[in-house]
């Protein structure tokens, strides 16, 4: 599929994230419904610029997304909701309120056109890295680094600067 765009409506697919039960399922589609909400996504949990610089960027600025209206911050990264949920405790993005989201299967992933393969470093259908924010499912802005393994245009402060 074509990569998203500004102004497209997202996919619906299931993601996954930790419950007090277990891992449950959560609809993309219900996710932003009548909601305002920030989604980034990364090529992996415990990866170098994804722990250091772009879960940061999100987590230090998540009450100044929320003081913009912002209904909920969401990273989504192609791996399962265990590691999700440790990674969010280990990077301190769950007690910054961020909504960490397994998309294990890449449905949404690919369903946005940001899969990827870069064999020489393991990485076998993992997300370009991106930030977007949607209105009731709506992309209202969206940035996409030509480079995954940067953090410049899809950090927080860009994405906040332009809500």
């Amino acid at each position: 599929m074509t990569k998203l765009t500004k102004g497209a409506t997202l996919p619906d697919a299931t993601l996954l994230r930790m419950g007090e039960a277990g891992p449950e399922g959560v609809s993309m589609a219900a996710l932003t419904k009548g909601r305002k909400v920030v989604i980034f996504g990364l090529p992996g949990a415990y990866t170098g610029t994804c722990s250091t610089a772009h879960v940061p960027s999100f987590a230090r600025n998540a009450d100044k997304f929320r003081a913009k209206g912002v209904d909920e911050i969401v990273c989504v990264s192609v791996n399962d909701p265990f590691v999700m949920k440790a990674w969010g405790e280990a990077t301190g993005a769950t007690k910054a309120g961020i909504t960490m989201l397994g998309d294990a299967g890449s449905e949404f992933t690919k369903a946005i056109g940001m899969e990827f393969d870069r064999p020489q470093a393991g990485l076998y259908g993992r997300s370009l890295r991106y930030a977007l924010y949607a209105v009731d499912g709506v992309v209202q802005q969206l940035n996409i680094e030509e480079n995954a393994g940067q953090c410049e245009i899809s950090g927080g402060e860009t994405l906040l600067g332009q809500i």
